[in-house]
């Protein structure tokens, strides 16, 4: 099933998730996921790292899995998963275990099973979309570009904290 969260639940989430952890993350600089790494800390978040293969991305302390990155860089709000569908149920454990607010898969990754799971335990839940690209959509740059974010106002967003 494609997400149906909607645009206000989005910007909700994009705007009070202040700390997310990027699972998965890769630190070589072509990958997708080093270059959401990378806008997020642009853009004021605090990106928190996830994968045992570095010890380093982008300048940042890079943890094992969840449950020590939340233990050593403290609380994690987001938890963007770079994983594929399958390994998502026991992220979506984890992200519960460490009280995290939301689980967000990327593209291409879609879990019921752990949405399901994650929503009983209070967790927002965003399937099958990418974070940077909704950011962009939501708090402006994208449109600057020429791509048609379906928002349309005779206001511009407001923008989050720099």
């Amino acid at each position: 099933m494609a997400d149906d969260t909607d645009i206000p639940t989005l910007r909700r989430i994009l705007h009070h998730s202040r700390r997310i952890a990027v699972v998965g993350i890769s630190a070589e600089w072509h990958r997708p996921s080093y270059f959401v790494g990378k806008y997020l800390l642009e853009h004021g978040y605090t990106m928190i790292p996830v994968n045992p293969k570095y010890s380093e991305v982008l300048g940042q302390r890079c943890y094992p899995d969840l449950k020590a990155a939340a233990r050593e860089a403290g609380p994690i709000d987001l938890v963007d998963c770079f994983r594929k569908s399958e390994e998502i149920p026991a992220l979506a454990e984890d992200a519960i275990a460490i009280g995290a607010k939301v689980l967000w898969m990327q593209l291409g990754v879609v879990n019921e099973a752990a949405a399901r799971k994650a929503r009983a335990a209070g967790l927002d839940v965003v399937m099958d979309r990418c974070v940077k690209i909704e950011h962009g959509r939501l708090f402006g740059g994208l449109n600057w570009a020429g791509v048609n974010t379906r928002i349309v106002s005779s206001k511009r967003p407001r923008q989050l904290p720099y």
